[in-house]
């Protein structure tokens, strides 16, 4: 267990050094356009680690509380309290000119922003931290990184959980134990800049119904609609265009706002103009056809092909997932998966619960030397950790910036053939025992997921090692078993971040770090796989960044059940990075790890989305 003193003094590291205020709310549930906030506490910290002021406060959300066995606020004593709108100006004051900081820092930044807009008012929020991904980068030995199990850990008291304000006292410890830790391990802290939340990219669209039919193909001339069918309009129309979209959705067709491939009818009463969607018709073959043939057809929509169901999993007690390693990469031109054969595990792990972080050398011999660790029963790290137990030095390590705070940390350095040997497991390993529970996926590796109580969503996160010359991006595709999207919202990304059932979300957890969470009972049964792919934004390639951790845990604070280094890609922009698809009842998970020399707008169009 590690302990904390009251206060930690940055001022004088630059990089360290900012106004703080730590944020904790309780809300009515766990969607921030629909819920509200019931409880919030905000503490702010000087750059010397004082305290200069804090506010707490019940709010009054003028709806139900919500689950009251979690957070004890019954409508009874929330009647009496403000309501956000009459204490928002106290609150903006306080994190006026600091970093928002708070465990799960999306969560309270997004029910923040809703609350604020709803007032009328602009977050004065323009950076934040999260102590989650702040600790990720730290790899504390605890078996997962709920806010007990690091208080527990940093020896920071915790009395009342989920109350706002012991909460935020309990967060003030925690963040000056994991500061302290970055210090120690000259960790860069995960900022994340914070968009305006007036823009309306980033305001959440209202749920699209899914259609509830397959995609029958394109509409030839002379044949009737049939239900499924992806129907584009462009141009002004004679009836208003929301009854035009209503009265097809209600004969079961599915619409689009962009033209594509796998588009089966464009409707214009100008085709001449060429607008966008009209030009990308006639490039795809597209039919095209005026309003009033539209609704004559319309008026007799043929039944179509009902998406197959299939039957949730029943929950599970927890288990040991099942694992395949694959061999075979997916097909560059088809995103689709690929069947593989199945081989079994070697049964000896040598490397036993050793984290192990390869500098220097090429890209492709430090990503044979991570394959190494793999194979032999260890983790391959990417950054420099609390979790770190061994370095692999090849040609040019000693050169690395963190080679200094290597020798300061005592850790073991070895030469390259170092990895052929059956070393044994570290006497003083700082990894928790639940890290042993952590499958460690090859590139193709394949496992079996547990079902997770109603309520859970799986996350699966992707982190790399800095560079200031270039952006990636996270973006995931909900994909029907035509592997396409069943509509362009389907595509989640930065200016899109949530599918329309909200089951499907992009999280961003630092400059280096972002997730997505897919909540699996909530996906509509047409779904059959969710790929989740990383694209580079400039000339810069995957070979330059290096490798890509990705991790699957199910639920943001959790122990992961799997992770995998992926560092195969060369010359690539964009990276498919993994994949959970269905198996009958059962779905799995798969780390890809298959990269395209093309740009993500290829692979946006592959899966049946027009890049305007």
């Amino acid at each position: 267990m590690t302990t904390v003193s009251a206060a930690l003094d940055v001022s004088c590291l630059p990089d360290y050094a900012h106004h703080w205020a730590l944020v904790d709310v309780e809300t009515s549930g766990l969607i921030a356009r629909r819920d509200r906030i019931l409880s919030i506490a905000v503490l702010t910290f000087g750059p010397d680690g004082a305290p200069t002021g804090d506010f707490t406060t019940l709010v009054n959300p003028g709806c139900d509380p919500g689950p009251v066995h979690v957070h004890g606020l019954t409508t009874e004593r929330l009647a009496g309290a403000p309501t956000f709108d009459q204490v928002a100006g106290r609150i903006g004051a306080l994190l006026q000119d600091r970093v928002l900081v708070a465990h799960n820092a999306q969560f309270d930044y997004d029910f923040l922003a809703h609350e604020f807009a709803r007032a009328g008012l602009h977050l004065p929020v323009a950076r934040r931290l999260c102590t989650l991904a702040l600790n990720r980068r730290v790899e504390p030995p605890t078996a997962d990184l709920k806010l007990a199990s690091l208080a527990a850990h940093y020896g920071v008291p915790q009395t009342k959980a989920h109350d706002a304000l012991d909460d935020t006292r309990v967060l003030a410890g925690i963040f000056r134990a994991s500061l302290a830790e970055a210090v120690r391990l000259d960790l860069q802290l995960p900022l994340v800049s914070c968009p305006p939340r007036q823009d309306p990219r980033f305001a959440p669209k209202l749920p699209k119904v899914p259609c509830a039919y397959r995609n029958p193909g394109p509409l030839k001339p002379g044949d009737p609609l049939v239900q499924g069918m992806k129907i584009a309009v462009t141009g002004e129309t004679e009836i208003a265009r929301v009854e035009l979209v209503a009265r097809s959705v209600a004969s079961g067709l599915n619409v689009m706002t962009s033209v594509s491939r796998h588009t089966s009818v464009l409707v214009t009463n100008d085709a001449d103009a060429l607008s966008a969607k009209a030009r990308r018709a006639v490039a795809e073959g597209v039919t095209v056809l005026d309003e009033r043939a539209f609704l004559a057809l319309l008026a007799d929509v043929r039944p179509g092909t009902p998406h197959e169901k299939h039957t949730p999993q029943a929950p599970v007690a927890a288990q040991p997932p099942t694992t395949a390693p694959v061999t075979a990469p997916v097909a560059v031109t088809a995103p689709a998966p690929v069947p593989r054969q199945a081989e079994p595990r070697p049964a000896a792990k040598p490397f036993g619960r050793r984290r192990v972080l390869v500098l220097g050398g090429t890209h492709e011999d430090a990503a044979a030397s991570r394959a190494r660790v793999v194979e032999m029963g260890g983790a391959a790290a990417i950054n420099l950790s609390a979790s770190v137990t061994d370095i692999v030095l090849l040609p040019g390590g000693e050169d690395d910036r963190r080679m200094a705070r290597v020798t300061s940390l005592g850790l073991p350095v070895h030469d390259p053939a170092w990895l052929g040997t059956q070393a044994p497991e570290p006497v003083d390993s700082p990894l928790g025992a639940g890290a042993s529970t952590t499958e460690v996926l090859p590139r193709g590796g394949v496992l079996d997921l547990p079902a997770l109580p109603t309520a859970g969503r799986w996350h699966l996160g992707a982190s790399w090692a800095r560079r200031t010359d270039c952006e990636i991006d996270v973006v995931a595709f909900v994909l029907d078993e035509d592997e396409q999207v069943s509509c362009d919202e389907d595509f989640v990304f930065y200016g899109a971040p949530e599918s329309p059932d909200g089951a499907v979300r992009l999280l961003c957890d630092g400059p280096t770090e972002q997730s997505i969470t897919v909540d699996l009972a909530a996906l509509p049964p047409a779904v059959r796989r969710i790929a989740i792919a990383a694209a580079i934004d400039g000339t810069a390639t995957f070979g330059d960044v290096g490798a890509v951790q990705i991790s699957l845990t199910p639920g943001s604070d959790a122990q992961a059940t799997a992770q995998a280094a992926l560092d195969g890609a060369t010359s690539e922009r964009t990276l498919l990075l993994a994949e959970i698809y269905r198996r009958g009842a059962q779905w799995r998970f798969r780390a890809v790890g298959q990269g395209y020399d093309h740009g993500l707008e290829a692979l946006v169009r592959g899966y049946g989305i027009e890049v305007a």
